[in-house]
């Protein structure tokens, strides 16, 4: 890959200096003195995935650290931050942390459902006490043959828990991982549990590694893996998921030690969510926004977590995506992006203070940024590049990324 000259002096940059330490940012450090190019070693993964960011896979969040940088520098607690693209609710819980009010907007149920989970506040020996009841209501149900004759009625044979008619769960699953992730389910409806919200994160965090899929291919499988394979990431054969039940358990008690660990570090900043499409919504009034909105032709964000919506009956707005990679990258589809984008921030300036910042992290190659700031008429007051050189799976190439701090004039 060829690098331009800005990207050589990033790389430069980066093995000149010390990469910034989030915590120690304030109001009065130099946007050039920020060096957000962090390596592995200087931002391991368990520093990336701290307490509720590494609650549910997703695809396309940015990076907590970098959250709190800019929240740090430009923003005071008791004071409210938007992210209108809040997808996984990285802006939401960092900005929680540091006493900063937020709110939320997403097209996405599941990214709702999602940011919901993670900023919400627990009983912890609640949450704990219906986490495993219907753990092991699940287990009874699937693996005792005394409790699965019970879902018989007489000699007339009633649907039950397990069944369904949808094609996605029958292709995508095992006979006995889908009894279980639909028992599970089930006792989610039915149960009368305070946190159900957490429970369908669990369900869906199972559903994903439960799916006939190979071991190297989670984020974005073709079709359903049913034969051995030849796997990339454990060098060796492996065999197609059969049950989910060991997944179900497993982030059970991932998900619970998760939220404890948020629990220690949450204020009583509020927090909203709102589903809906950004550009549209009469937004409350704010004092600045932190965001990544979605990059142009790259992710179809309903369609990565295609298996809670199937399982969960979430509502599908995917016509509603900006950029959406079905739509591809075209000099048509760009502007359609540049139109779309714009509207969403001179919706937002409309509820925003005049001084207020917009922070967008973006990967930018096609320049896009720049045309969208002079549409809505903001001052630029500096864009700060990162060499994102930490991937993860086998979207493993490195990019490029830009800061752009707009300021409402």
């Amino acid at each position: 890959m060829l690098l331009t000259n800005e990207e050589k002096r990033i790389e430069a940059y980066t093995h000149d200096n010390t990469p910034t330490v989030s915590s120690e940012v304030t109001p009065e450090i130099p946007l050039e003195d920020l060096n957000l190019n962090w390596r592995e070693k200087d931002l391991p993964q368990r520093q990336r995935t701290k307490h509720v960011h590494g609650l549910h896979p997703y695809l396309g969040k940015f990076v907590p650290q970098l959250v709190e940088i800019f929240l740090r520098k430009y923003f005071t607690p008791g004071q409210t931050v938007l992210d209108p693209f809040c997808g996984s609710g990285t802006t939401l819980v960092q900005a929680n942390e540091l006493g900063v009010h937020s709110i939320g907007c997403d097209i996405s149920a599941f990214n709702v459902l999602l940011c919901k989970v993670k900023t919400a506040q627990y009983h912890l020996k609640q949450a704990k006490r219906e986490v495993w009841d219907i753990l092991e209501k699940t287990r009874v149900a699937t693996h005792d043959d005394a409790q699965q004759l019970s879902l018989w009625n007489g000699q007339n044979r009633q649907r039950t828990c397990y069944e369904t008619d949808d094609s996605y769960l029958l292709s995508w699953y095992a006979p006995q991982a889908r009894r279980e992730l639909l028992t599970y389910r089930h006792y989610i409806e039915v149960g009368d549990y305070q946190y159900k919200d957490l429970l369908k994160i669990i369900l869906s965090r199972a559903a994903r590694s439960a799916r006939l899929t190979t071991h190297f291919d989670l984020d974005f499988p073709k079709e359903p893996q049913t034969e051995p394979y030849w796997c990339y990431k454990h060098s060796r054969t492996c065999y197609p998921v059969q049950e989910a039940f060991k997944f179900l358990s497993r982030y059970s008690k991932d998900a619970l030690d998760r939220i404890g660990a948020f629990a220690r570090k949450r204020t009583n900043a509020q927090v909203t969510i709102y589903h809906a499409d950004s550009r549209a919504l009469e937004f409350p009034l704010i004092d600045g926004v932190i965001t990544s909105p979605p990059y142009v032709g790259l992710i179809d964000y309903h369609e990565q977590h295609k298996y809670a919506y199937h399982l969960l009956g979430l509502q599908d707005r995917r016509s509603e995506e900006i950029g959406p990679a079905v739509q591809g990258t075209s000099q048509k589809a760009c502007e359609q992006y540049q139109a779309d984008i714009a509207e969403v921030f001179r919706n937002i300036l409309t509820s925003m203070s005049v001084g207020g910042r917009i922070i967008v992290v973006a990967g930018d190659r096609r320049n896009l940024y720049g045309k969208i700031a002079t549409a809505i008429g903001v001052e630029v007051e500096g864009v700060v590049k990162r060499h994102v050189n930490r991937r993860t799976g086998r979207r493993s190439s490195e990019f490029y990324e830009s800061i752009f701090i707009w300021r409402k004039v």
